[in-house]
């Protein structure tokens, strides 16, 4: 019934194995990829046609978790996985990146790669078996595909470089590192790191590019066995009379339009040109008769790769960018803090066209956020939100849930800031950035990253230090090659690379790359990486100009004191039912959060309500001791003195002999219920407290 093929491999010491023709089979591509326990089902369709009138690239790429695969059920009410979460966002991105430059110019047949857990065993992470087993799936179908490719994971632990490491080496590890590629080069990089140097980091990319070039091999050993015969197919090559029209017509303007400085000018001068060309086009060409949609689709997609190679052209050989710039030039730089009133830490960071205004709120235990899947579930303390709307490049368009664009933006951004981040021990608050991209033009990411630690500092957050992010840019043709420093949008989109670095002014803290071509060398990569330390490097100088070190917190902010109470003094604390705790919160408004192991953390607007808290929680939690002075307040009195509460749940006795330094006849002459005042503890014989009064006016006496 089966005709099962199945082939190993040894890495990382741990065995991986391919394994096809069994289960579905219906696919064009499919294949079960194990690594240790964990198991990944990954699959590749294509549609039967090209899609016509398009001018990209119809791919998807899924990834989907499935909570029994760690023996889990899916939180919520539901109890069905639903949308992917922001974990299984990531990991969709993970894989399309490497995968996706690897397919023919001109292949326009919808694609669409699932990758699905079936097993978990909470040590061999399915992210980068999804870019194995994604890329398997499409050297084994018959789907045209420049691969194969491959993908590792690297840390670093007391020097050494770990392959693939467990989700518990990489708690210890100075480095997280994925890294894709092909058998001769590197296409894809995703890290996190402890500030390392260029260097190390460097190294680690090498070391996970020799075990890529063992699964490459890997790979087509499997497809020699499996391999599908690839459909035909060659791009359509360009109409001649629309090549020759414009090559005559409008190469000349077309040159001197894509050099107008601003962004929008230039584009305004680029679309009217394509207006005009195409009108002389039709009168020329067609008269009166409609012209064919498949010419007006060839005219515009002609139109555009011209653009894009002249705009290459005089970036490689002239080393002329579209606004001017040297090839290692920053755009211009601004830093402000302090942009918003209210909000507890603001900062509006600028790099040329390209704006972030990034706002950081401190809050309790209460405002982390859960975070489930395969794994153990956790809550996290440090968050960042990145939003993207319509307006930031000047245009109309949808507002609503984030997209796997801001997620992955995001996720990057509190990446870079999360290594600085001061330990919950010193810095209890749950901290949450957004950063509202109000212009764009450009690497919007990195400008949040930026923006990012300035609101850190200005809100008070003591992080260890700035952290700035630059984006690198690659034109490429043959073996000429220049690598660009803070690329702006056009040459983003015409470009061959995307290669984002942050740090601080030590080293590294995130790091992403992803290639429009089959990849690059190392040498491309030191040159990448040497840039752009110089840039981060002049990005702080301005970011320390605006603020250099942490503020004092803010008026608005709300603050957070932690102590730590005995284990059996818990109870006490809370009381029966939560009485006492309660209590306390209703009389001053506090968030209070206590765990099991005796830490409590008060949360409370301003300084007199947050001592009162402190005040009242050690009333039910400390010991009376003799000799303190404590304001009690009297609840009793009788013949023999005045019984007075002088802690929470905690009355003592102050005796007719120690109320005053005259003598007492009766009690009720001097007292009354109600009234408060000082008085000291001067015995706790037998758990009965007695207190005097006596004894501090005798001392205010001596004073």
């Amino acid at each position: 019934m089966f005709n099962e093929v199945s082939l190993s491999l040894e890495i990382g010491g741990r065995q991986l194995t391919l394994k096809t023709g069994k289960v579905a089979r219906q696919s064009n591509g499919a294949v079960m990829i194990q690594y240790g326990d964990t198991i990944l089902l990954s699959t590749v369709n294509r549609s039967k046609a090209p899609r016509t009138g398009i001018d990209f690239f119809p791919l998807t790429v899924d990834y989907v978790e499935k909570y029994y695969a760690a023996g889990k059920f899916p939180g919520g009410f539901n109890k069905r996985e639903s949308r992917p979460s922001t974990n299984a966002t990531l990991i969709a991105r993970l894989i399309d990146r490497p995968i996706r430059p690897m397919f023919p110019e001109g292949f326009k047949y919808d694609v669409q790669v699932v990758n699905t857990t079936l097993s978990y065993d909470g040590v061999c992470t399915p992210d980068f078996m999804g870019i194995v087993g994604s890329s398997v799936a499409l050297t084994i179908s018959d789907i045209p595909f420049m691969g194969p490719v491959a993908g590792v994971v690297v840390g670093l632990i007391k020097g050494e470089f770990i392959l693939n490491p467990t989700p518990e080496q990489l708690e210890e590890s100075d480095l997280d590192l994925t890294v894709a590629g092909t058998v001769d080069a590197i296409n894809m990089v995703e890290a996190g790191s402890r500030e390392l140097d260029e260097e190390t980091m460097l190294k680690a990319i090498m070391f996970a590019h020799e075990n890529i070039k063992k699964l490459c091999q890997f790979q087509k050993e499997f497809q020699e066995l499996v391999g599908k015969e690839k459909i035909k197919f060659e791009a359509p090559e360009v109409m001649p009379i629309v090549k020759n029209f414009i090559d005559e017509n409008g190469k000349a303007n077309l040159k001197e339009a894509v050099l107008t400085i601003g962004k929008h000018a230039r584009q305004e001068a680029i679309d009217t040109l394509e207006e005009t060309l195409f009108e002389t086009f039709v009168n020329e060409n067609f008269g009166e008769e409609e012209v064919p949609s498949n010419v007006v689709a060839e005219f515009a997609k002609y139109y555009h790769d011209l653009m894009k190679q002249l705009v290459r052209d005089a970036i490689l050989y002239n080393k002329h960018r579209v606004d001017g710039r040297a090839t290692t030039e920053i755009r211009q730089l601004d830093a402000e803090v302090g942009v918003l009133p209210i909000v507890h830490g603001s900062a509006m960071f600028t790099r040329g066209e390209t704006q972030a205004i990034v706002v950081a709120t401190l809050g309790t235990k209460e405002d982390e956020q859960l975070i489930d899947g395969l794994d153990e579930s956790f809550y996290k303390k440090f968050y960042l939100h990145y939003n993207f709307p319509p307006y930031s490049v000047g245009e109309c368009g949808r507002m609503g849930a984030p997209g796997r664009r801001e997620l992955g933006h995001g996720s990057l951004a509190e990446r870079a800031l999360s290594y600085v981040m001061p330990s919950t021990d010193d810095f209890p608050y749950t901290i949450r950035l957004v950063s509202e991209i109000t212009e764009s033009n450009g690497s919007s990411s990195q400008a949040s990253v930026c923006g990012g630690s300035l609101a850190l500092m200005h809100a008070g957050v003591p992080i260890k230090e700035h952290v700035a992010g630059i984006a690198m840019g690659l034109i490429k043709e043959g073996d000429d090659y220049v690598v660009l420093t803070d690329i702006m949008g056009l040459e983003d989109h015409l470009g061959d690379m995307d290669f984002k670095v942050a740090g601080t002014k030590t080293g590294i803290t995130a790091l992403q790359m992803d290639m429009k071509i089959a990849g690059i060398d190392e040498n491309v990569m030191r040159i990448a990486l040497r840039q752009a330390l110089d840039a981060r490097l002049q990005i702080l100088d301005v970011m320390n100009g605006a603020i250099s070190q942490t503020n004092e917190l803010g008026p608005t902010v709300p603050r957070i004191h932690q102590m730590t109470i005995p284990k059996d003094k818990i109870a006490a604390l809370i009381g029966p039912g939560g009485k006492n705790i309660k209590g306390i919160i209703e009389a001053t408004g506090a968030t209070i959060d206590i765990e099991d192991d005796g830490k409590v953390a008060i949360f409370c607007q301003g300084l007199d309500i947050l001592e009162k808290t402190i005040q009242l929680v050690n009333g039910y939690v400390k010991d009376v001791e003799i000799g303190e002075v404590y304001t009690g307040k009297v609840v009793n009195i009788a013949k023999f003195g005045a019984f007075m509460e002088i802690l929470p749940g905690k009355e003592g006795l102050l005796h007719v002999s120690e109320i005053a330094l005259e003598r007492v006849a009766n009690v009720e002459d001097v007292l009354k219920v109600g009234d408060t005042f000082e008085v000291k503890v001067i015995s706790t014989e037998n758990g009965k407290i007695s207190l005097s009064r006596k004894k501090l006016l005798q001392e205010m006496a001596a004073e």
